[in-house]
């Protein structure tokens, strides 16, 4: 069961950085967030 929370939590942070690098530089910038940052946000919960 633990790995199945934890295979979801992976799956959803993915999504996430995966919907993040498809945004432009400048909304980027106008929401505080960096390439780098989309980036570790995608290996920060691995």
């Amino acid at each position: 069961m633990k790995f199945a929370r934890r295979f979801r939590n992976w799956l959803s942070v993915r999504r996430t950085a995966s919907q993040l690098d498809k945004l432009s530089n400048q909304v980027l910038d106008d929401i505080g967030l960096t390439r780098y940052d989309v980036h570790m946000i995608g290996h920060r919960h691995i």
